[in-house]
């Protein structure tokens, strides 16, 4: 299947305060990239966005007031993060995405509008789901909408499984990668489904954009699934 060349996203300049938003102080920004949970981390204004790249895409599991398809810079998606609750177990790891300083990255997703009520009670879900049974931490990022000629960026949170985790696996090569996650299964699926309805995102979504780390990881596993039918077929006879 052919797809489009990478679309770049346009220039522009960076830490520049928003139009009618006021840029996170200093300290704020120092207190969200230390800090490991969102609830503790923000006051609960409204509004409130949370950028999801990985399973939040399809399946975010919160209220939200309104979402939008777009992307964060400086940031490139990684089958890096290790799993071992939501796809995988402690014997079997699966392998799920997290995000990699890049100066030159650009990664695509969903950002989620929170109001009222909603912050509270999101931020624990998402606390609970991403910082303690994921392992990542919060950091905020500028996102900007897909439908950039009439939206302007704003600021959103962010979860990102970092090296020091316990459960970071780091780089390896598309064809490990692809052989770990169709052996590996967890509490929310296996991770084939979570591999394939990224990709289905990007696709359907994001159809402008090539994701080569992601599809050259769905091209692996295709081409092993195949493989591991006939040796099944092989061991039934």
């Amino acid at each position: 299947m052919k797809r489009d060349p990478v679309s770049q996203p346009p220039s522009s300049g960076r830490g520049e305060p928003l139009p009618g938003q006021q840029a996170p102080r200093r300290e704020e920004m120092r207190m969200m990239m230390e800090t490991t949970t969102a609830e503790e981390a923000l006051p609960p204004k409204s509004p409130l966005w949370v950028f999801g790249y990985g399973s939040l895409v399809w399946r975010p599991d919160f209220e939200f007031t309104s979402s939008k398809v777009g992307y964060i810079r400086g940031y490139t998606r990684r089958f890096w993060q290790g799993d071992t609750f939501h796809r995988g177990s402690e014997k079997m790891p699966g392998r799920v995405v997290t995000l990699q300083e890049d100066y030159n990255g650009c990664t695509w997703g969903v950002a989620y509008e929170l109001r009222g009520d909603q912050i509270a009670a999101s931020l624990k879900y998402l606390d609970m789901r991403e910082a303690v049974l994921g392992g990542y931490v919060t950091k905020l990022v500028k996102f900007y909408p897909q439908e950039k000629e009439t939206e302007e960026p704003i600021w959103a949170l962010v979860y990102i499984a970092t090296p020091q985790n316990p459960s970071y696996l780091g780089p390896a090569s598309e064809e490990d990668i692809a052989a770990q996650i169709i052996v590996s299964s967890g509490c929310a699926g296996h991770n084939i489904e979570y591999l394939l309805r990224l990709a289905d995102f990007m696709r359907y979504c994001c159809p402008q954009v090539e994701d080569e780390h992601l599809f050259s990881i769905e091209a692996a596993l295709i081409s092993i699934l195949p493989c591991l039918y006939h040796v099944e077929e092989l061991l039934i006879e």
